[in-house]
């Protein structure tokens, strides 16, 4: 297989209408977008704002996308006949359609106390992680601790489950992890979990956040496969977290950040997110790996920042916790508050990647814009897409996913006709070193990279 870089990103302009600017050195991709309002179609689209490629569903979106190594789009959809809850960000059902437009996977994400919301993470196995809203009664909630004066009628707790899809409708539920599972109060000696919050980090205190029945309010979910490890957003405890996938595992928090008030262990003073959105590990080989990049909305601030996070987690996969305070770092590796000195504010959604030239896509949500800066904070793209939008995911020019589809290794010059010109180009990129010379993928140039080339000029195109 050919080893060719894959890139998901989120970006931002701050035009109206349906525009683009292009700028020196922006990273040569396209860009993957469902716009959150008035749509049921999710787009691909060029540099210049061209539409390449759609997909079509009949449901509103339940905002999350992701393409798939067929080229198939992962679709989180808004279905309202599902379940009888849930709030902003609702999903309730998981689509699959190929690049034809078939619905391959049709999943039913909800039930009559649980629902999927906000965002699914892909497995590298090709199992789907669920983020869902999971629905208690007052009753149980005063049960397990909580203080019947902000209890309510309901309270939302969260769950993630792994489902490995089965067929056209149905998936085995092969792994589980819920909030509920992993609490600690101090405010009754008689009731479960008691202890204090500030002793007990990898655990949840069912007393702190708002008092509304949507207590938690993840908004977004990723997965480590070297660590085996899963991070999530609290927007309404301005945190992310992290737990431990790897069975056998407690299911107690691994880490957690930016707010440690959380958990006994801060003050305001110490609080370094807002209500973030889309927490991402950076991809090994892309600058910054291993770090986690955050879209910090500034809800309570009044504007918002992007920002890279090193967690310093240990290489067995730990996080160290000082014996005062909260788990480190006190501060930010890299930080933009203005892109090309221009400030920019969205209260909910959004995001941010990095890409591999160095450059990240962010995404002020409330803008529907899309933009890419480079490290010093200097725009080089951007797009106006318009309304709102979730996230953007770009994707590069040469993803092996979408070969076959929209290009072809064989025509390396891309004029759409195979000649020795292409084994020219081929062989200038062999010269150069070049990702795409590796044809195998084995991560080295040889002899066996032109043989691949010669094969797959054999092969023809599409």
């Amino acid at each position: 297989m050919r080893s060719i870089s894959v890139q998901f990103v989120c970006s931002v302009v701050f035009t109206a209408g349906v525009n683009s600017t292009v700028m020196a050195q922006a990273y040569p991709e396209w860009t993957l977008y469902a716009p959150f309002q008035g749509s049921t179609s999710t787009y691909l689209i060029d540099l210049a704002g061209n539409n390449v490629h759609t997909w079509s569903s009949n449901f509103a979106p339940g905002i999350a996308v992701y393409l798939l190594d067929d080229g198939a789009l992962m679709r989180t959809c808004n279905d309202q006949t599902v379940s009888n809850f849930g709030g902003g960000g609702r999903g309730g059902r998981i689509q699959k359609i190929a690049w034809d437009g078939t619905i391959e996977w049709n999943y039913v994400a909800a039930g009559p106390n649980y629902v999927q919301h906000h965002d699914i993470e892909i497995l590298p196995n090709g199992n789907v992680l669920v983020m869902a809203w999971e629905r208690f009664t007052g009753a149980e909630a005063v049960a397990m601790g909580r203080d019947p004066a902000h209890a309510g009628p309901w309270v939302w707790s969260e769950l993630i489950y792994e489902i490995e899809p089965t067929g056209p409708t149905t998936g085995d539920i092969v792994w589980e992890w819920h909030v509920w599972d992993h609490l600690v109060q101090n405010l009754d000696p008689t009731k479960p979990n008691y202890g204090n919050p500030a002793d007990h980090p990898g655990r949840i205190d069912i007393n702190f956040g708002p008092s509304d029945s949507d207590w938690l309010h993840w908004n977004a979910i990723d997965y480590n496969a070297e660590l085996d490890q899963i991070v999530v957003s609290s927007r309404t405890w301005s945190e992310i977290w992290i737990l431990s996938h790897e069975k056998g595992h407690s299911g107690d928090l691994v880490y957690r950040w930016g707010n440690p008030r959380a958990y006994g262990r801060g003050t305001q003073a110490d609080q370094m997110l807002f209500g973030q959105h889309d927490p991402e590990w950076i991809p090994d080989g892309l600058p910054g790996e291993g770090n986690i990049t955050i879209f910090n909305n500034g809800d309570g601030r009044g504007y918002s920042s992007v920002v890279e996070l090193d967690t310093g987690v240990n290489p067995d996969g730990t996080y160290t916790l000082p014996a005062v305070g909260g788990y480190g770092p006190s501060g930010f590796v890299w930080e933009c508050d203005a892109l090309s000195g221009q400030s920019f504010f969205s209260l909910i959604m959004s995001g941010l990647q990095r890409m591999p030239n160095g450059n990240s896509l962010v995404c002020p949500a409330t803008a529907g814009t899309f933009i890419e800066i480079d490290a010093n904070c200097n725009v080089q793209w951007s797009f106006a897409a318009g309304g709102t939008q979730f996230r953007a995911t770009r994707i590069g020019e040469h993803d092996p996913r979408l070969e076959g589809l929209l290009w072809c290794y064989a025509d390396c010059d891309e004029n759409t006709m195979l000649n020795i010109f292409d084994y020219i180009c081929f062989g200038n990129a062999y010269s150069a070193s070049e990702l795409y010379a590796d044809c195998d993928g084995n991560g080295s140039l040889n002899v066996f990279d032109y043989i691949c080339f010669g094969n797959a000029y054999a092969a023809g195109c599409p």
